[in-house]
């Protein structure tokens, strides 16, 4: 049974009022496939009238892929997009060139109180497609491919595995799927000599022979497939693909190129607005921004 080459626990962060677990990038191991960043958001309890507010902030050089467990948020973005996100749902926006987007819980949660659980994902773009157009794509729950494997259930939230493909368009090979396990259940998930990894959601589980811990990510060596055994019934986030290179990344710039970077944090100096023609401003959303942080004094290194 091959060995782990890696297991990462998440980094407590402070994001717009609450707390999430980072995961990627992590020291020693930035990516996995094209996936340079992986947040668990929660779980968390709001109570009346708290919530999220992500304020309007920018994006160059990749995607992002927003799964929801629990609570909603209403995502806006400069291109005019306006979407409620919702359990089960898979929503996916290339920034390419640039973007604005901001997150917020919607007013009527904060009326009640909310949870909040979910997953977001950054996923890198080839180069190739780096500079292309912004665009917005919201996948219902009900047309996210959703299928059984010798008794393991699997949600296929992008890419492709086993044979099936999820209506999400990506830019590169890579799978991201959410499986649920059952206690006493062994399986082997072939990665096709990708990058892989898997993240566990709840529950207890070895991935090849080793026990891992809730909300800690099981990276694969390269190319090798990932053998699990469920000690409980287990939910677990599974993700990976073929990498795309070395990215540089400040904030939540990510290029292959050093000079896009700096080009991106100087037209975002004095935020969102008709002096840059990267970042416009988001209807509905533009009273407020995240300003440029303080240089870090290296662009490999994260920020945010």
């Amino acid at each position: 049974m091959n060995k782990l080459e890696l297991v990462i626990t998440g980094r407590e962060r402070d994001l717009g009022g609450f707390s999430v677990r980072r995961i990627l990038p992590y020291a020693t191991h930035r990516m996995v496939g094209p996936f340079i960043f992986f947040d668990h958001m929660g779980p968390a309890l709001f109570h009346l009238d708290q919530g999220i507010d992500v304020r309007p902030h920018p994006h160059i050089g990749l995607a992002t892929v927003t799964y929801l467990f629990e609570g909603k948020i209403h995502h806006k973005d400069s291109l005019g997009s306006s979407q409620l996100i919702e359990p089960g749902a898979i929503n996916w926006m290339t920034a390419g060139k640039g973007i604005v987007h901001s997150e917020r819980t919607p007013n009527e949660l904060r009326e009640t109180g909310s949870k909040m659980s979910g997953i977001q994902c950054w996923v890198a773009l080839p180069k190739e497609h780096e500079d292309t157009n912004p665009t917005f794509t919201h996948h219902p729950a009900s047309t996210i491919p959703k299928f059984s494997i010798e008794g393991v259930e699997f949600k296929l939230l992008v890419g492709s595995a086993y044979g099936k493909i999820s209506p999400v368009k990506t830019f590169s090979e890579l799978f991201y799927l959410e499986a649920i396990i059952p206690k006493g259940k062994k399986f082997t998930f072939p990665t096709n000599g990708q990058q892989s990894a898997a993240y566990l959601l709840e529950g207890d589980l070895l991935v090849g022979g080793q026990k891992i811990e809730p909300y800690t990510m099981a990276v694969a060596r390269t190319g090798e497939a990932l053998f699990f055994e469920a000690i409980e019934n287990s939910k677990v986030i599974l993700l990976g693909g073929m990498p795309v290179g070395e990215r540089f990344i400040y904030w939540n710039f990510v290029s292959s190129s050093k000079e896009k970077i700096e080009l991106a944090k100087e037209q975002w100096n004095k935020g969102p607005g008709p002096g840059t023609e990267k970042f416009k401003k988001i209807p509905g959303d533009d009273q407020e921004f995240i300003p440029l942080p303080a240089e870090p004094g290296n662009t490999k290194g994260t920020i945010m």
